[in-house]
């Protein structure tokens, strides 16, 4: 359980102000139609997110316990910096242009390139392989990337300018700061590493 609620809270956090949740903005409003953008989120999401779990399960069982702790401490205290960096939206992915694939499909492929390399989806393969739970992580990422992402397709720009979002991106920061220290000084040692 706490595998799912870690999750699910850290990347609904640095969701916000994200390029996805910017993109979800910029699908929102050019299309007009809330229910395929959202479930090709969260399709998009899914199929990037089991990858990124499957990577950090895969690096769990490579590399030894005290390799483990030191590559997932620092990696967590680099989500930290990276966190406090703001998003702008690549032009590769900005609503799928030039693709005749309708809503759905449009949000599919520009919501899955978008999130190749991004924060979130490197948080699932530290996160999966911080606390070897596969499906408890990827719900977890999932359900936080619809936490973050629902809302900007369902409200639009009404939104978008009401959220603080130096303090969001701080109290992210400083959740992945924690769990980087933590793990630095030995926080799941019983755990194997």
């Amino acid at each position: 359980m706490e595998a799912f609620l870690v999750s699910t809270g850290l990347v609904a956090l640095a969701e916000i102000g994200d390029k996805t949740q910017l993109l979800a903005f910029l699908l929102a409003a050019r299309f007009r139609k809330p229910l395929p953008i959202c479930l090709g989120i969260l399709i998009a999401t899914l199929v990037n997110h089991a990858g990124a779990g499957a990577l950090g399960s895969w690096i769990t069982a490579l590399l030894s316990p005290g390799t483990l702790r030191w590559v997932l401490g620092l990696g967590f205290v680099a989500m930290a910096i990276w966190t406090l960096i703001p998003d702008q939206i690549d032009d590769e992915v900005e609503g799928g242009k030039g693709l005749k694939l309708g809503v759905l499909g449009t949000t599919i492929v520009a919501f899955f390139l978008a999130e190749m390399g991004d924060k979130t989806q490197v948080a699932t393969v530290a996160l999966a392989a911080r606390f070897d739970a596969l499906v408890a992580v990827v719900a977890g990422t999932t359900l936080g990337m619809m936490i973050a992402n629902v809302p900007a397709v369902l409200l639009g720009d009404r939104i978008a300018h009401k959220i603080p979002l130096r303090l969001v991106h701080g109290l992210a920061a400083m959740i992945f700061g924690i769990l980087g220290v933590a793990t630095l000084l030995g926080a799941g040692a019983s755990l194997g590493f």
